[in-house]
């Protein structure tokens, strides 16, 4: 059987319910998603940018880095 004590209400100590007090880890810049070399080149023609393969190749390759480096 468990104990139980009982208490006075005036010994009773009330504080706000805080939800973030019971979150696990927040990330500061939400989740990250992935960044492929399709989108990449949607993104450079609706921009009307100029591109190779090279280019698209070294910016993903920056973006991932970059992204990986904020959200530590």
């Amino acid at each position: 059987m468990k104990k139980v004590l009982v208490v006075k209400a005036s010994k009773v100590k009330m504080t706000p319910f805080v939800l973030n007090d019971f979150m696990q880890v927040k990330q500061r810049h939400g989740s990250m998603t992935r960044i492929t070399k399709k989108s990449l080149k949607h993104l450079a023609d609706d921009l009307g940018l100029p591109y190779d393969d090279k280019q698209i190749g070294f910016t993903k390759k920056l973006i991932t880095a970059y992204l990986e480096r904020q959200v530590k």
